[in-house]
């Protein structure tokens, strides 16, 4: 399955910084480099129309609960904006903040 067409799926532009937001924010946590590596490519396929990354490469490299989130997301994507806006709050309420390694290192 191809992911080149999730960047049509938004509202506007402010949506999709929004989903993005969240992404970084919220799910790729760069403790698990190479995760992150995959969700940072899968927020930058949401601007992209070509392949940044496929959902075989997610589904290698991002852990289970996480990998369940971002299918809910490309679901939403290719269903309406409002299932996207519905992502992005069930993500913020189930999803903590990730304070990168960067941050836990200059707050000492």
């Amino acid at each position: 399955m191809t992911l080149t067409d999730l960047s049509e799926g938004f509202r506007d532009d402010a949506q999709r910084r929004r989903v993005q937001a969240v992404i970084h924010d919220r799910l790729a946590d760069d403790r698990e480099q190479q995760e992150c590596r995959y969700l940072m490519r899968l927020l930058w396929q949401l601007s992209m129309p070509y392949q940044e990354v496929s959902i075989e490469q997610l589904r290698m490299n991002v852990r289970k609960s996480k990998l369940e989130v971002v299918e809910e997301l490309i679901s939403a994507i290719r269903t309406s904006p409002n299932e996207v806006d519905a992502w992005i709050v069930i993500t913020q309420q189930a999803c903590p903040v990730i304070h990168d390694s960067g941050f836990a290192a200059n707050s000492d």
